[in-house]
């Protein structure tokens, strides 16, 4: 079973009191998951919230049948998969393991649940996902931008 001590080593769940850790510590499941494991796929259904407690995740985006883009990587402290924290969502990128991860995890569902239960927990919790959402904006938005400014007839157009 999941442990205040160990929610707390998530940074979004840092702005949770004890209380609130304590609530959420009876939905969270431990998944440990193995290298090259895929956690979730592109457009599947969102059912899950991870947060990691050990290893590596990369979140990758497929571009064309031979290309894909690694859009994110995760680390212990993170969280991934808020499409499951938004209504009829879907996973917006694959999750796979770059080596043997352990994340705690619950069910969208069940959040959605105690966020009725405890309204006060989930105005942080969707406080704090914006914060994740608008991080991950922002980094797509740069590497969007590098890769116009790196391509070469964007790069004549700024040389002229």
């Amino acid at each position: 079973m999941v442990q205040r001590d160990d929610l707390k080593q998530i940074v979004m769940l840092t702005y949770l009191s004890d209380e609130m850790l304590d609530q959420l510590t009876t939905i969270v499941d431990i998944l440990k998951f193995d290298r090259e494991e895929v956690l979730f796929r592109q457009h599947q259904w969102a059912d899950r919230f991870y947060m990691m407690r050990s290893g590596l995740i990369l979140l990758e985006q497929k571009i064309s049948e031979d290309v894909t883009a690694i859009v994110g990587s995760i680390k212990p402290g993170y969280s991934f998969g808020w499409s499951a924290m938004v209504e009829d969502g879907t996973y917006t990128v694959d999750a796979v393991c770059v080596e043997p991860s352990e994340v705690m995890s619950f069910k969208r569902e069940k959040i959605d649940r105690m966020i009725q239960q405890y309204p006060q927990m989930g105005l942080i919790l969707y406080q704090r996902l914006l914060v994740i959402i608008k991080k991950r904006l922002d980094y797509r938005t740069e590497q969007f931008r590098q890769a116009i400014m790196n391509h070469p007839e964007m790069q004549q157009l700024f040389a002229e």
